[in-house]
């Protein structure tokens, strides 16, 4: 197996804009300070910062906040040779807030914008080959061109031998319509080797509240060798072909649940993309969940996401203490 360990991840990079105090709507907020986001490039950075090898694909706008963002890739250590930049659409913008019950609203600035325009002809084919893992999420299938760059990014990986690693990171407010999410996000599902959800996720796809290991396995395929599901602060269940099991969460004061997931993606992949029979090792694969359960609690800890993402060395202190 090709031992560079690179991890591609393909999607949107964006920019959160997030109130300047916290518990408020967003038509509440006084003000808001800029916070660089979008998951895929949350997941490359939280790589990189665990020392890892990682490159973002994903189109931004010509403007000041792409060439910004793009900034922030490299000054992390991602590889920013997969962007494009358009001439004619504005970088995508979010606005977030957590309100007084914890939980986000978002408004989305895309009509459209940067990303969404990604053509197949402008894809770096030479780097997706070069992936041990190639990470992508939903949100580039809503629309053309990008859906048609997200299914020929996917193959050209698959073909290449790449790791496929799937979090849906449902966005409702971006689709048309609940059904048109749930067809879509499970259009792409039996291509992917590792799948991540949220139990929200969970929830939405198989279309009943119940968050059980039936439920779960009911979205298993004969392809997928992992499918994890997190449960917030309960920690995550992890199933495979052999076995299945959780692993819990560990107790911290939350105070900003932005990137949680994308850091647990990005230990996980960190961590398996050496070694992908890990996966199949439980005792192993259980000391894997733990590290990037504890990479996604340190990142509640701070505001922001890109700002939160731990280093293997603060993951490490911290699972001393415990």
């Amino acid at each position: 197996m090709d031992s560079n360990g690179l991890i591609v991840s393909f999607g949107e990079m964006l920019i959160d804009f997030v109130p300047t105090v916290s518990g408020v709507s967003l038509a509440e907020a006084p003000g808001f300070l800029k916070a660089p986001g979008g998951a895929p490039a949350n997941v490359a950075i939280a790589v990189a910062r665990l020392g890892g090898k990682a490159a973002f694909i994903g189109k931004l706008g010509e403007d000041e906040f792409g060439h910004m963002l793009a900034g922030i890739l490299k000054e992390n250590g991602v590889s920013a040779d997969g962007i494009p930049f358009d001439k004619g659409a504005r970088t995508a913008l979010a606005f977030v807030t957590l309100r007084a019950d914890g939980e986000r609203e978002f408004m989305f600035y895309r009509n459209p914008s940067a990303d969404m325009l990604l053509t197949p002809d402008e894809l770096n084919l030479e780097l997706i080959r070069s992936a041990n893992v190639f990470h992508y999420g939903s949100i580039s299938l809503i629309v053309e061109p990008c859906r048609s760059a997200h299914l020929k990014a996917m193959q050209v990986a698959k073909d290449a031998g790449a790791l496929l690693s799937y979090d849906p990171n449902l966005r409702l407010p971006l689709w048309p319509s609940a059904d048109e999410a749930q067809k879509q996000i499970m259009s792409i599902w039996d291509k992917a080797d590792v799948i991540k959800i949220s139990d929200v996720e969970l929830e939405f796809l198989t279309g009943n509240n119940k968050i059980d290991d039936a439920s779960a396995m009911s979205l298993w395929h004969d392809k997928l060798k992992l499918l994890l599901v997190t449960l917030g602060e309960k920690g995550c269940r992890y199933y495979t072909k052999n076995f299945h099991g959780s692993v819990d969460a560990y107790h911290v004061k939350a105070v900003d649940t932005t990137g949680a997931g994308d850091s647990f993606v990005g230990a996980l992949l960190c961590k398996i993309v050496h070694d992908h029979d890990i996966i199949q090792d439980e005792p192993r694969l259980k000391e894997v969940l733990k590290f990037a359960c504890a990479c996604g609690a340190i990142t509640t800890t701070k505001k922001g996401a890109i700002p939160a993402l731990p280093t293997e060395k603060e993951i490490l202190t911290f699972l001393g203490g415990k």
